[in-house]
Order: structure tokens, then sequence, then C-alpha cells
């Protein structure tokens, strides 16, 4: 079935986000587990701050574009009450990278952490050190990785169950192949 797709950026910010995400996740789980030899561990670290800031731009950018050129309309095949859960979804979706990467920036910035790529570009902190404000962002970052890992899993799952049970063509509009 052939549908409007989304437009080339849109599709190339969701999937330089979705793959940033999917290598940011383990690097963040594996950063803090202990014996792990500290070169490592350090490269972790860096990696996981500094994609971090990456990702806040490209949703930051990712929104701005979406509100500019708003996506698609769903296919009249897809019941009224799906779309409205796709739109919520998507919305929580959002909702999440921006708390994950602004508490992950938090955490980092009061915590007193070089956050090496803004550190280079001589961005200023805005936040003075704070070790009880550092630790109330860690949590947060902490627990929103589970609701986050979860929407994904939901989105990754509706975005399976469009391409290849209902093959309604709603898959193929976000997949890079598609030839549009």
């Amino acid at each position: 079935m052939s549908l409007p797709a989304y437009r080339p950026t849109a599709r190339a910010l969701h999937w330089m986000v979705a793959i940033l995400l999917l290598a940011t996740i383990p690097a963040g789980a594996v950063m803090v587990q202990e014996g792990l030899p500290r070169w490592l561990q350090n490269t972790l670290f860096i990696f996981h701050k500094n994609i971090g800031v990456v990702i806040l731009f490209l949703v930051v950018l990712r929104l701005a574009f979406r509100a500019t050129f708003p996506p698609p309309p769903m296919p009249d095949s897809v019941p009224t009450l799906q779309q409205k859960i796709a739109r919520l979804t998507h919305a929580i979706l959002y909702v999440l990278l921006i708390v994950m990467a602004v508490s992950g920036y938090v955490r980092v910035t009061a915590g007193g952490f070089p956050l090496e790529a803004l550190d280079a570009l001589m961005v200023p902190r805005p936040l003075p050190k704070s070790d009880a404000v550092a630790e109330v962002a860690k949590s947060i970052h902490f627990y929103t990785r589970f609701a986050l890992i979860g929407v994904i899993l939901l989105h990754i799952l509706a975005a399976l169950f469009h391409g290849f049970v209902r093959k309604d063509g709603v898959f193929s509009r976000m997949w890079p192949s598609s030839g549009r």
C-alpha cells in the first residue's frame, strides 16, 4: 500500500535518534557496573554524556521540524482509537527523551563533572555545583529510563505490527529504504 511518507528530513532525524538511543542505553547500563576497567568506564561515561547532548539537540530539531512540517496523516484503515494511541505514544516518547536528556545534563552539571562537547565549545554552565540537585537528577534519569525503554519497545512492536501483520503502509512511511 502506498501512503504519503514522512519527509526525508523527518526520517533522517528519526533514525539518527533511534540509532543513538540504541547505542546510549546499553552504554549507560554498562558504564555503572562495578569492576569495569577504569579506561572503559571513562570511555562509556564520555560517550553517554556527549551523545545525550546530541540526542537532545536532535529531538528539539525534530520537534521544530514536526511543528513546521506535520507528519502525514494515518491511513483511514487505522482505527481512530489506534491513531489516538499512536499520537499519545509519540508525545510520551518525546517527553521522556527530553526528561532523560535534561536530567542527565543536570546530573552532570550539578555534579561538577565535565561535559566534554559543550566544554570544548565553551558553553557556560547554568547550574552551580550541588550534590543534592545532582542526586535528584540522577534518580530522575535512572527511573525514567524504564519508562523510556518501555515506550520504545511499544513503538517498535507497533511499527513491526503495521509492517508485517497489517501490511497497511504505516511502517514504510518512516522506513529509510521506502524509496520515497
